[in-house]
């Protein structure tokens, strides 16, 4: 597709290795996709069910604990935003992450991002299977994981404007079914529900107090809510694909801030405030359900699973569209095999086949090795977002000074209070590590993780070597720096 004024290039959009029908990506998104995808990212699964462990773990002070992920989650995106709008690229932190640190960095932030996803895609087939399985019983669980890949490989491979279709209605129905919930909840708080009473403070302060079970509980909540945030980083993903990628990501970044603090910390206080923390519905069928059923909602179970269910196939599709888009990313940037690098009529359609065939491995071995290799690829990536992070908030830290030296203009986005800002954030990461390690099931996330990354590194670093040796040996000298993909700062 020729670039024109509407389309501007991006760090990762020349032509990927080996033959292709097209030399670079489409532009098929508009502003109300970016939008949606950023809205849809905060809004999951694991906000409508895996924050019942949060609550039930750390009590009321669940408020406090979303507070302060969603805290850091707001500075990560800044930084993110910051970078991605100065140069916008499909392989978004991993193009960032090879800017400044080097090719090993990029390769290891972006294969380790790609593997999460991809693991993600199973896990979300297997829960919308066993809702759908519930409502036909009888039906095989794995004939309806089968359907939803083919459903979603087929909208991946056509153009990306179809993606954008699909996301945006998804999180349309996710946002408007969460806005029912707010609104019914403070109605219900307020007393102006029918057949309910305001219940003031009670479950607030009382049972325990505010802090229940201590800081150990505050600090089992605290790790909860931070995992439960991922899938914001698909928007700068997806902003290489849009009309204008600049403006696109800039707006999406922002206005991601309140989308924060409404949806999640807002959803928190309102539960906490009507439902008693040690309700055991809240763990065992998800606070909403809980919230629902305790305002005497008929059908309660039946509303929260279609919900459930958009939020997990919306998540599937936009899984399976990340993962694609950063292997081809990779890829031109010689850090995979090329044949994925393919882009037929804009789509880069061998990534997302591989991504999702991937995908649907996971779900085959939660069947066949349901008591080791599945349980080893879930600690595998458990804590591979805040790894990502880390790349996010060190290539901030470097390439910020850079572009206010090479090319200001392009900082149409800024990290808040820098440097103070992104030390301070990568201090908090820091001590979600080391308050993982206290935490036994964590731990076992941590270290899994852990040498994930250190396997990465390792071979991005010896691929760094030997590209560099073959630079020398040619007399390019290129193989050692940033990738020939990647240009210097866009003037």
């Amino acid at each position: 597709m020729p670039r024109t004024s509407a389309s501007p290039p991006t760090a990762d959009s020349a032509a990927p290795a080996g033959p292709s029908a097209d030399s670079a990506l489409t532009h098929g998104l508009k502003q109300r996709h970016l939008s949606m995808i950023a809205l849809g990212g905060v809004i999951g699964a694991g906000l409508f069910v895996g924050s019942g462990a949060g609550i039930a773990a750390a009590g009321p002070s669940i408020i406090v604990a979303y507070a302060i992920s969603g805290l850091l989650v707001m500075m990560v995106m800044r930084m993110l935003g910051e970078m991605s709008a100065a140069n916008p690229a499909s392989g978004s932190f991993s193009v960032h992450a090879e800017r400044a640190i080097g090719p090993w960095a990029g390769f290891t932030a972006g294969w380790s991002f790609w593997f999460l996803l991809c693991v993600a895609v199973g896990l979300e087939g297997i829960g919308a299977a066993q809702i759908v399985s519930g409502w036909l019983p009888g039906t095989p669980e794995w004939a309806w994981v089968a359907l939803f890949m083919v459903i979603f490989l087929g909208t991946n491979l056509a153009a990306v404007k179809n993606f954008g279709e699909f996301e945006f209605w998804f999180a349309a129905l996710k946002v408007i079914a969460i806005t029912l919930f707010l609104v019914l909840g403070l109605l219900a708080i307020f007393g102006v529900l029918p057949d309910t009473d305001a219940p003031g403070l009670t479950n607030l302060t009382g049972d325990g107090g505010f802090l229940p079970k201590g800081m150990d509980g505050f600090i089992i909540g605290l790790l909860a809510s931070v995992f439960a945030y991922g899938g914001l980083e698909t928007v700068t993903i997806a902003a290489a694909e849009s009309e204008n990628p600049v403006q696109g990501v800039a707006k999406a970044v922002r206005t991601a801030m309140w989308r924060i603090a409404v949806f999640y910390i807002g959803s928190m206080a309102v539960i906490v405030t009507l439902v008693p923390w040690d309700d055991p519905k809240v763990a065992e069928v998800g606070p909403f359900y809980a919230m629902l059923d305790h305002l005497g909602i008929g059908s309660a179970a039946q509303i929260m699973n279609v919900v459930i269910l958009i939020a997990l196939l919306s998540a599937m599709n936009a899984n399976i569209y990340g993962a694609s888009r950063m292997a081809r990313s990779l890829v031109a940037r010689g850090q995979g095999p090329s044949v994925l690098g393919k882009i037929s009529s804009g789509v880069p359609r061998n990534a997302v086949m591989f991504s999702s065939v991937f995908g649907f491995l996971c779900v085959l071995l939660s069947y066949w090795r349901p008591d080791d290799v599945f349980p080893w690829l879930l600690n595998m990536i458990g804590a591979v977002i805040l790894v990502v992070w880390i790349f996010i908030a060190v290539s901030q830290l470097i390439l910020r000074r850079r572009t206010e030296r090479e090319a200001p203009q392009t900082l149409v986005v800024r990290m808040w209070f820098f440097p103070v800002g992104t030390i301070v954030a990568l201090a908090a990461m820091v001590g979600i590590f080391l308050l993982m390690l206290r935490q036994p099931d964590t731990r076992d996330q941590l270290l899994a993780t852990g040498a994930l990354t250190v396997v990465l590194i390792g071979l991005g670093l010896l691929r760094q070597r030997r590209r560099g040796a073959e630079g020398a040996d040619d007399g390019t000298g290129t193989g050692a720096g940033a990738s020939a993909e990647i240009p210097a700062q866009r003037k």
